[in-house]
């Protein structure tokens, strides 16, 4: 088997952000897929919280300049870059002035959920897509890793399906224990849709709450893993109808390497 080529899609990832376990999760499994052997690639967003003198981050302009749709507007993308300290790794970071430039994750300075943190999951998710066209670097999985990264799987089975760099891609949609109880309006829908998706290929998002998210992110993903055998009743509930072989679980974090190596490479056998 050649080299496989792996995308790994998140919210966060140490040293550059921790809020919750999707960034040490992040951290450790590209650097041991790496040493496996694999050829690997990381995109996250630029929060505003990340520093970007002290991590050493610089604009991408090559890749930078692309204008990405929500709902009629048009925003401008722009692509940074850092190292992981002490390891071969980049991360490339979406960044947009609207969305990300805040001094914040996904909540306010008085702790309440952002509104518009339904339009900063969809820049990113398609963010993500138009770079790594940009790139020409044809990713064999791309692994998405909580709910800010499930409209991957859907555009890349819908309106990127034929696309030269993403026809023969994989998707694996890892599911954490971090769910929120805001509920988006629903003009939510037409900000997420693409010019060939219709109602009935976006009705999982029909909630427009966390549940919605996750049901689309697992119904398109070829595979689906939780990252803990213990989830809440929102997630199990949102998992009812998905195919259960495949779905799987993280039992052990000592598992973690081998289970996701042997996920990878069974999807290409």
């Amino acid at each position: 088997m050649s080299k496989l080529r792996v995308l790994y899609v998140a919210s966060e990832i140490n040293p550059f952000l921790k809020v919750t376990e999707v960034a040490n999760y992040v951290r450790r499994l590209p650097q041991e897929m790496q040493e496996r052997g694999m050829e690997i690639r990381i995109l996250v967003p630029r929060f505003g919280t990340i520093n970007e003198r002290k991590n050493r981050l610089h604009e991408v302009v090559r890749l930078s300049g692309i204008n990405i749709s929500i709902g009629d507007e048009e925003k401008p993308l722009m692509i940074k870059v850092a190292s992981i300290p002490n390891a071969k790794l980049q991360v490339y970071f979406i960044d947009n002035e609207d969305y990300f430039q805040r001094k914040s994750v996904f909540t306010n300075k008085d702790g309440s959920f952002c509104e518009d943190n339904d339009e900063r999951a969809i820049f990113f998710c398609k963010g993500v897509i138009e770079t790594v066209k940009k790139l020409g670097w044809a990713p064999d999985i791309v692994h998405c890793n909580d709910w800010m990264t499930s409209l991957i799987p859907m555009y890349l089975k819908t309106t990127y399906k034929n696309d030269p760099v993403f026809k023969d891609t994989k998707t694996v949609f890892t599911i954490y224990n971090n769910p929120f109880q805001f509920k988006f309006n629903v003009d939510m829908m037409d900000k997420v849709r693409m010019l060939d998706l219709d109602d009935d290929a976006m009705s999982d998002l029909n909630t427009c709450d966390y549940r919605g998210f996750i049901k689309i992110g697992s119904h398109y993903s070829d595979s689906v893993v939780r990252a803990t055998p213990n989830v809440e009743d929102c997630i199990s509930g949102a998992l009812s109808k998905i195919d259960n072989r495949k779905i799987s679980t993280i039992e052990n974090d000592d598992d973690l390497s081998e289970t996701y190596y042997n996920l990878y490479t069974g999807l290409f056998n």
